[in-house]
């Protein structure tokens, strides 16, 4: 994505530490651009579960992408900011926010992404979430997951800072619950009978990130 679409994007939030999240999280982080090819070439609708500010779905479509975006988070203060940043890019009809827990998930079956929201649920809601995400996917759907995964490394440690000064800051009010080990997540896929793959999604960042895809098989 080039500079002037980033700006572009950035300019339809209201002030500038939005913008300026904006602008960077486009420019640095690689999820987007992965999600993107994960879900091109299909007019299933994406159900993002975190979605935050939207930024997702403002990226697919900028990047020529037509399908249906439903955007979920808890935290009213995102939806807000997001609605407003959506009702200034005219894609009313193709995006919608709503403020809502992983428990009311709507029925929508597609593709899924929980980009990094797991570790901040506990463990056991951890895998009732990953249970009911699947239950989401289309046949030809695919879940898409970013999140920290707990390892002995120093970019393990690194991500625990970063996320200590995200909470203190308030822009995760509830903080970290519990940071899932790989296994914790490959095996009840696995069990779902979703052939899942995992590789490192890190861009630029220190942080120990990592994307999972989940597919059913075929």
């Amino acid at each position: 994505m080039n500079r002037r679409t980033r700006q572009r994007i950035a300019n339809l939030y209201d002030n500038f530490l939005q913008r300026s999240y904006v602008r960077g999280k486009l420019a640095c982080d690689p999820v987007y651009a992965a999600t993107a090819a994960l879900v091109a070439g299909t007019n299933l609708p994406l159900l993002d579960i975190g979605c935050g500010i939207g930024l997702l779905g403002h990226y697919l479509y900028a990047q020529g992408h037509t399908q249906r975006y439903l955007g979920l988070d808890h935290d009213q203060r995102k939806i807000t900011a997001g609605r407003a940043a959506l009702q200034r890019s005219g894609l009313d009809a193709m995006m919608e926010l709503r403020c809502a827990d992983v428990a009311e998930l709507p029925p929508t079956h597609g593709h899924v992404t929980l980009l990094d929201v797991l570790h901040y649920l506990a463990a056991d809601r951890q895998l009732a979430l990953l249970q009911t995400a699947t239950g989401h996917l289309a046949p030809q759907g695919c879940l898409i997951i970013r999140n920290v995964l707990r390892e002995k490394t120093w970019r393990f440690h690194a991500t625990r800072v970063e996320e200590f000064f995200l909470h203190a800051s308030g822009w995760i009010p509830g903080g970290p619950q519990h940071y899932p080990s790989v296994d914790e997540l490959r095996v009840p896929l696995e069990n779902a009978g979703l052939d899942v793959r995992i590789r490192p999604l890190r861009g630029h960042t220190p942080f120990n990130s990592y994307l999972i895809v989940a597919r059913p098989h075929h």
